[in-house]
């Protein structure tokens, strides 16, 4: 089997708001079908939203209506990529732990309240 695209689908009440944010995000656009939005990068498709009116977001992390997937973004500049996301129409969820070795990472929530998560090295942020 060969696969052509990957694609990771979000349900969302506002079909709008969530493709926005993460064309936003990914640096892409939305393409519009209906019920379907598919935020396109560089010419590929890398992200769905699909609409669901009685969509309940998650509340993270032990809510109950559980966190069912979530998407780590490494990312080379960590105070740009919060401004950014934030934005964009994120929320913090979880302040970074302030490693000062290794990785770290803060989870945010997207305008639907989908988790995720931006990462970094931390030896990168000191440059």
């Amino acid at each position: 089997m060969r696969i052509k695209h990957q694609v990771v689908t979000f349900d969302a009440a506002d079909l709008a708001a969530e493709s926005r944010f993460w064309a936003g995000v990914l640096g892409g656009k939305v393409d519009e079908d209906g019920d379907w939005h598919m935020v396109i990068v560089d010419g590929a498709p890398r992200v769905g939203v699909q609409l669901a009116p009685d969509h309940t977001p998650p509340e993270w992390p032990d809510g109950p209506t559980k966190q069912q997937i979530h998407l780590d973004l490494w990312v080379e500049d960590f105070a740009e990529a919060h401004e950014q996301v934030m934005a964009l129409g994120a929320s913090v969820l979880k302040p970074a732990l302030g490693n000062t070795a290794g990785d770290d990472f803060q989870v945010y929530a997207d305008p639907a309240g989908h988790p995720f998560c931006l990462c970094w090295l931390v030896a990168e942020q000191r440059g």
